[in-house]
């Protein structure tokens, strides 16, 4: 009935009338015309291997818009004598996927025939539609196809992973383009009417996707009147503009962000800068981003440079009080302080090493010295007792112990010798020293010390 169906709309009366696009007048005819996807579709890539070889297996192909998945489903179809069944996630559910598996068993046992399954925007489908693709994979009734455009690790299920290759292909380059252009324009047998400028920013604002410049080609042709050449500014005033290839929940979203934050960490203030403007021309939202770049200030600088964080929490209220666009300029200034200042994750180690010690020991309790004793039974029993005043010693340091009793030492915080960070190892090290030596003349008095430190100490 699907094929049935298909072949009647293919020869209506008035189908030969209606004018084709031109990106699907230049769709690839076979694997060698698929341009910038060699990698993938070459004599001696995968795919490429799989069709010469004649046995297909199920794959998933990965990659945003325009770069060829659908084209390389249905060339693999057509060379390996496989029927070619397309749906899409967006558009069928279960009853639909139950028709398609029906047709592909009935198909197998009348014809001999396989039925290759290309299913676009496969990571719409949910975890158990997924699970409804095993049985019919896993006997061979259909060789699954699945494109998608957010990371397969992520949006689907592991046991259909596990019976599937992942194949990414490569976002198209300028050379990919330029063979697309020289395309249209022998298929038009006209030269496209822009000049160098124009043909390089049309490259550019598409941004990887054939399927874009392709129809960005065609309404030049369309606009452009006898013997008038386009350029740059007439290209702009075409497309205006064109939205960013990003979703704020899913993989692009995390992508951005992680760009950002190892720019940040990297002190690459220019790619920082970069990657939070990509962001925000995206439409992310701004305090998403504030928030990420506060956890920066306190988890990558630290103490290298204090007033990150009061820099940090300033633009975030800069922000609140300006909004956008005036309220940007903060964030941005934000990213170039974080991007140049120094960086020191000697707190945020310190953190997950006191952790892990606080739940070894998480039953000592603080020595008896410092403990308060507000009851006389409190007193009796030696709470407070012994305890310095630490402003009133000599030095202002008493040097005692403030680990549980029976407890070693244990040196948790190493600061690095960057930044304010610096002044901060130069005390710490005055107070460690000190403490030796307080430690050491209270031993010669009989008193009793707990050792500096354990072995810990040369963990790091």
């Amino acid at each position: 009935m699907i094929e049935k169906n298909r072949k009647d709309m293919e020869d209506t009366l008035f189908s030969s009338q209606v004018k084709r696009p031109l990106a699907d007048r230049l769709r690839p005819q076979t694997l060698a015309e698929v341009v910038g996807q060699d990698h993938i579709v070459g004599e001696d890539a995968p795919l490429g291997r799989m069709v010469k070889s004649g046995k297909i297996s199920s794959f998933i192909l990965w990659r945003p818009p325009g770069c060829g998945k659908t084209t390389i489903a249905r060339l693999i179809a057509e060379n390996t004598n496989l029927y070619f069944e397309q749906i899409s996630a967006v558009f069928s559910g279960v009853a639909d996927l139950k028709r398609v598996f029906q047709y592909a068993q009935d198909r197998r046992a009348t014809q001999g025939k396989g039925t290759l399954l290309f299913v676009d925007e496969i990571h719409r489908f949910n975890k158990s539609q997924q699970d409804g693709f095993l049985p019919y994979v896993e006997d061979g009734t259909i060789i699954l196809v699945g494109a998608t455009t957010e990371n397969p690790s992520f949006e689907l299920n592991a046991a259909l992973l596990s019976r599937c290759q992942v194949f990414v292909l490569n976002r198209l380059d300028a050379d990919a383009f330029e063979q697309l252009l020289q395309r249209a324009e022998r298929e038009t047998g006209r030269r496209l009417p822009v000049d160098e400028e124009a043909r390089a920013f049309m490259k550019e604002i598409a941004d990887g996707d054939g399927r874009y410049i392709l129809n960005l080609c065609e309404s030049v042709f369309a606009y452009a009147k006898e013997g008038e050449n386009f350029d740059k500014d007439s290209i702009l005033k075409i497309v205006r503009s064109r939205a960013p290839i990003y979703d704020k929940g899913r993989d692009g979203h995390y992508n951005l962000i992680s760009a950002v934050h190892k720019s940040l960490r990297g002190s690459d203030v220019d790619a920082a800068l970069y990657w939070a403007a990509r962001m925000i021309e995206a439409g992310e939202d701004p305090k998403y981003l504030l928030r990420r770049l506060t956890r920066f200030a306190v988890e990558d600088v630290s103490l290298a440079d204090p007033n990150a964080v009061t820099q940090a929490i300033a633009c975030w209220e800069t922000y609140e009080r300006l909004g956008s666009p005036e309220g940007d300029l903060a964030i941005m200034q934000l990213v170039a302080y974080l991007a140049t200042a120094p960086k020191s994750v000697g707190v945020y180690k310190a953190m997950y090493k006191a952790r892990e010690l606080a739940r070894k020991t998480g039953s000592l309790m603080p020595p008896k010295n410092i403990l308060n004793a507000p009851t006389k039974l409190m007193k009796q029993l030696g709470y407070s007792e012994g305890y310095e005043y630490d402003p009133d010693c000599e030095d202002g340091f008493s040097g005692a112990n403030y680990f549980p009793d029976g407890m070693n030492r244990v040196k948790i915080y190493f600061p690095v010798d960057r930044g304010f960070e610096r002044e901060i190892k130069k005390r710490v090290e005055y107070f460690d020293n000190l403490r030796r030596e307080k430690q050491k003349a209270k031993k010669k008095e009989g008193q009793e010390c707990c050792l500096l430190y354990t072995s810990d100490a040369a963990d790091e």
